[in-house]
């Protein structure tokens, strides 16, 4: 299967192929802290799609039902380093990239790094794409919908 909003993202002769290697690029954050960027992201941005697709990717990381919802809330109080992460990229995209200087505290305190930082950046980059994609365009979700919060 192809995801709706790949092929959308082929109308472009180069957008898929660009967007691929991003998503796909090395990163030092794993798949369960890219997984609470992508599902913070996403709720902030109130996107449907990317709600439903990571909604799913989220269990298959090992995130409960119950954790993803919390995560999407902006927290992970189940994990104290994820709810560092999760705290701090959704005041990152309410905020435009202007966080509260707080919660990036909180955020090297938990034990991440700067280049962590800037890999979190790269994630949070790559959902906006998405989200914004998809808000334009309303192409069907083809995942099973996102619980409602």
């Amino acid at each position: 299967m192809v995801p709706n909003l790949y092929a959308t993202l082929a109308y472009s002769e180069t957008a898929l192929g660009n967007y691929l290697t991003l998503q796909n690029g090395k990163s030092s954050l794993n798949a369960k802290e890219r997984e609470v960027i992508n599902l913070v992201v996403s709720q902030v941005n109130e996107c449907a799609y990317c709600l439903a697709a990571h909604t799913a990717l989220g269990g298959m990381v090992g995130f409960t039902p119950e954790q993803i919802i919390e995560i999407r809330k902006g927290g992970a109080a189940f994990d104290g380093k994820l709810d560092a992460l999760a705290k701090l990229v959704k005041s990152a995209t309410l905020n435009r990239g202007h966080a509260e200087p707080a919660l990036l505290a909180a955020f090297l305190a938990a034990g991440y790094s700067k280049g962590q930082l800037v890999d979190t950046v790269m994630v949070i980059g790559d959902k906006i794409i998405t989200n914004y994609l998809h808000a334009l365009t309303q192409v069907p979700v083809d995942f099973p919908p996102a619980p409602a919060l």
